[in-house]
């Protein structure tokens, strides 16, 4: 890929975060990774940046040449055929480790990855017989990552998660090699370590403690032999053997929460709605409504001046019960002593 795939890596980050950005959304709906401390597990497609490809593909066109010059009439050159290596080194790489959360959307992280990359092409010499090549890209990656969320205000996407950066460090254990059908080279492992990566990074899902990012982003991982690439294919450069085996990814980080930050009532985003006002003794601002007045009868208030009841008014239904007759107290019985006077009076 060299420098121009590192451009084009570039401009694709800085599309992503133009456009992104134009779907600032509000801090409360925004999905954060809660875990702690965290393991995770990572699968990725990665477009290697292996330039050393035409040395076996030189080699693969000087057998085919051969193999043609070698037929002696025409029926055996229509034997004669060959396949081409692909001109893009493309592999699926896994890595898995242990992620820290130092501080609140900040993290540091610890992993180990492989990577392989096998290419095979088959030829077929004038006796129509088949003959096998290949080489075989393999790396054993150690990195620390550092990652951090972008704030919400740069960008962000509506009812999404964090966008994040995500900066590592690489080393190559052993196992970093390329073995073909001529030889193999291994690499040294400095531990100084052997280049870097970065990454631009969306956790698109988070449930459970079960948190999922996808990431772009671009590596180099360049590495040295103390043997050349001439004692692994025909015609090789004869100085001292010198790859990469980073490149463009594309990857699936899922990891799994251990152990948990605690959701507290003053988090904005554990709540639904903590901002509606109370209606208390202490809170003036919300004061009962007022009573609503009826407008008084034209028994009560002749000055209203209430229509009287429509003459078409139904009748009370034949079910209805009649109105319940309230009985009146019984008068207090006087004295006796006033009953006796007053029939005294009566018979004067």
């Amino acid at each position: 890929m060299g420098h121009a795939g590192f451009k084009s890596v570039l401009f694709v980050v800085a599309t992503l975060f133009l456009a992104a950005g134009a779907f600032a959304d509000d801090e409360t709906k925004i999905e954060h990774d809660r875990a702690r401390l965290s393991i995770f597990g990572q699968a990725s497609i990665s477009f290697l940046d292996f330039e050393e490809r035409s040395y076996f593909q030189n080699a693969i066109d000087t057998i085919y040449a051969d193999f043609k010059s070698q037929a002696v009439d025409a029926e055996e050159s229509l034997y004669v055929a060959k396949q081409n290596f692909q001109k893009v080194n493309f592999c699926f790489p896994i890595m898995g480790g242990l992620q820290y959360q130092v501080m609140d959307d900040h993290f540091i992280s610890a992993g180990i990855g492989f990577i392989y990359d096998n290419e095979s092409v088959v030829l077929t010499d004038r006796k129509n017989k088949a003959h096998n090549y290949s080489y075989t890209i393999q790396g054993v990656p150690m990195f620390l990552e550092y990652r951090f969320a972008i704030p919400t205000s740069l960008i962000t996407l509506s009812n999404g998660g964090l966008f994040s950066l995500a900066f590592r460090w690489y080393w190559t254990l052993p196992g970093t090699e390329i073995y073909t059908s001529w030889g193999k080279l291994e690499a040294e492992n400095k531990p100084w370590g052997a280049g870097f990566g970065v990454s631009l990074g969306y956790l698109f899902a988070s449930w459970n403690g079960i948190n999922l990012y996808g990431d772009i982003g671009y590596s180099t991982i360049s590495v040295k032999s103390k043997e050349r690439f001439a004692d692994i294919v025909p015609d090789g450069p004869t100085e001292k053997a010198q790859w990469n085996i980073g490149g463009l990814q594309l990857q699936i980080r899922a990891s799994f929460g251990i152990i948990n930050k605690k959701i507290t009532l003053g988090d904005t985003t554990a709540v639904k709605d903590t901002t509606a006002k109370v209606r208390t003794a202490s809170n003036p601002e919300m004061t009962p409504p007022k009573a609503r007045v009826m407008p008084a009868t034209g028994a009560e208030n002749p000055a209203a001046g209430t229509e009287p009841p429509s003459a078409s008014a139904e009748p009370p239904a034949a079910n209805a019960k009649p109105p319940v007759a309230v009985e009146e107290p019984p008068a207090a019985k006087p004295p006796e002593s006033e009953t006796n006077a007053t029939k005294e009076k009566a018979a004067q």
